[in-house]
């Protein structure tokens, strides 16, 4: 068993990208306001199976990469990813434990956290958004986590990703 160590990691970067192109893809018009976090929940997801190889630094280039496709502040999404990466491994431990209604909470929360955070940086640069309305994505990726974590954790176990 010590001979077969695995080295997918590719798949890692693969699902990463596949995020950041469903965050910029097009919705109809009525959906664009509910856009969940979709780099925000797979940053998640790894982070929480493989926190030595998924962390700050790879979420903060991610929030690089999102500020430039998104064409914002450069920093603002580096900020909000590396937060929230900063919470998840905080509450690594935990979380793999809780069940995962349990998880969705503890995620709404912290996608909440993040989205006020932006809400604040928003504010700062004289963007006002709606109200809490700007708190919608949080509450739809929370209720997406069970099927993100489901797709993910088969695809890092049909793929041995370790």
């Amino acid at each position: 068993m010590v001979g077969q160590r695995s080295n997918n990691g590719w798949v890692i970067w693969v699902s990463l990208i596949l995020a950041l192109v469903l965050s910029v893809g097009p919705v109809p018009s009525f959906m664009e306001i509910g856009r969940p976090l979709w780099l925000a929940l797979f940053l998640t997801y790894w982070t929480l199976a493989l926190p030595h190889r998924v962390g700050m630094t790879t979420a903060w280039v991610l929030g690089l990469a999102e500020d430039v496709l998104y064409g914002t502040l450069l920093g603002q999404n580096a900020l909000i990813l590396a937060l929230i990466t900063f919470l998840v491994l905080t509450l690594h431990q935990r979380l793999r434990m809780f069940p995962m209604w349990q998880q969705c909470l503890v995620l709404l929360v912290v996608f909440g956290l993040a989205q006020l955070v932006q809400l604040w940086l928003n504010a700062l640069t004289g963007n006002r958004p709606p109200t809490l309305v700007f708190l919608l994505p949080a509450l739809v990726s929370a209720l997406l986590w069970p099927w993100v974590y489901a797709a993910l954790r088969g695809t890092s176990r049909r793929l041995n990703v370790n």
